[in-house]
């Protein structure tokens, strides 16, 4: 269970490819970070440090309102995963690693991984990485 601490918004200053100013903070069970451009909303499970995670969904939500789904990878999780599946026997006893909505970054974190956000946004990446949410 989080304390009220951890759950009053906290914001900050993030260093950002577009060094934006940043509003982070739980909306339980979502962990949101809002920039000027975009708005994250990262599904950590309970207890997760932030700073450590390296799995984890995220919906993102553009200026234009339009909403869009990842599942975020560390490089390290992949690897944990596919060693795991060669016991499990799942994904051909871990030969591969493959999912249609999946962003592997390098390094674990909900700041690490907002930023690559940001950078895809900037670069015109992020609509061939993300999957656009339609609503019905």
């Amino acid at each position: 269970m989080r304390s009220m601490a951890e759950n009053k918004d906290i914001r900050a200053m993030s260093r950002s490819t577009s060094s934006e100013p940043v509003e982070r903070g739980w909306d339980e069970p979502w962990y949101r970070v809002r920039t000027g451009g975009f708005q994250a909303s990262f599904l950590p499970s309970e207890g997760e440090d932030l700073a450590e995670i390296c799995n984890v969904d995220v919906f993102v939500t553009l200026e234009d309102g339009s909403r869009w789904t990842a599942t975020v990878f560390t490089v390290a999780e992949v690897e944990r995963l596919m060693k795991l599946w060669e016991e499990t026997d799942e994904a051909l006893g871990g030969r591969y690693f493959w999912v249609s909505d999946g962003l592997i970054v390098r390094d674990p974190g909900i700041g690490n991984m907002t930023d690559v956000i940001a950078g895809l946004i900037e670069n015109g990446e992020f609509s061939e990485i993300f999957e656009r949410v339609i609503d019905n």
